[in-house]
């Protein structure tokens, strides 16, 4: 899944995962959408975020 970086944060989005590409400094993400997975999950230990992208790794 190919998301846009965006040059803003995306207002809404709280991330403290500071070693993903799209991490803004103040707990931000840029990421013009985000893709939140299993589709079963029963609590939120049991769900991920698919748009993460390690720091300079965008393909």
């Amino acid at each position: 899944m190919a998301v846009k970086k965006m040059d803003k944060p995306n207002e809404g989005i709280k991330c403290i995962v500071n070693s993903c590409e799209y991490y803004l400094n103040g707990d931000h993400c840029t990421a013009e959408m985000i893709h939140v997975e299993p589709r079963n999950a029963n609590s939120s230990n049991e769900t991920d975020c698919a748009t993460f992208i390690p720091k300079d790794k965008i393909y």
